[in-house]
């Protein structure tokens, strides 16, 4: 093993600073009461350890049915820009190259966790909850949302720079919780704290 290297089962005690990690977004179609949600979009950003420059991946995601008006509104993905796209499952190889051995992060990560789910024993994770980490090191925000905490933290500019979008897109969003993540361990000095240590803001995938 290259020295600096990080297995997957070495996470937790691997401090926060030289963490390889992986944060990562959806859009989805919108469901009505009774119906199963489908993704329609994915961004992935992977580096190797916390401050070094990663590498993007993002895709259009097709899906067998129409995305809802109000979804729509929200992300601007439209049916029309699903033709052609490639099927969520047939994305493997990209996410096992993308995801594995990495902590994966998300801002409220449950429907991450949920899409991921249709690869059976994929095995990815920890997952780190960059919402529940900002409510505990930013008390009194208020608003929590991702573009609030990325304002609070002063890294919109930085986020507009490395993925030039918008809120609601899949990569923009991904963006933003890996900017978070490293805008809290550089102000809070925690490069050498364990992963561990964040154990309130971790889930198992």
């Amino acid at each position: 093993m290259a020295e600096g290297v990080v297995m997957a089962g070495d996470l937790l005690d691997c401090p926060l600073g030289r963490l390889p990690v992986a944060a990562i977004d959806f859009e989805s179609a919108g469901a009505a009461p009774g119906e199963t949600d489908q993704p329609v979009q994915v961004g992935v950003l992977r580096a190797e350890s916390l401050f070094e420059g990663p590498r993007l991946f993002d895709s259009y995601l097709a899906c067998s049915r129409s995305v809802r008006w109000c979804a729509s509104r929200v992300h601007g993905i439209t049916s029309a820009m699903l033709r052609g796209a490639p099927r969520w499952v047939d994305l493997w190889p990209q996410m096992r190259d993308l995801l594995s051995g990495a902590v994966v992060l998300g801002h409220n990560p449950s429907t991450e966790m949920r899409f991921l789910r249709v690869f059976p024993g994929h095995g990815f994770g920890p997952w780190l909850d960059t919402l529940a980490l900002a409510r505990r090191a930013l008390p009194g925000l208020g608003d929590y949302a991702l573009a609030s905490v990325c304002g609070a933290l002063g890294v919109v500019g930085e986020l507009d720079a490395l993925v030039p979008r918008r809120w609601h897109d899949a990569l923009y969003d991904a963006a933003g919780s890996l900017l978070v993540l490293r805008a809290l361990v550089r102000g809070l000095a925690m490069e050498e704290v364990p992963l561990g240590a964040l154990g309130f803001a971790l889930h198992e995938g």
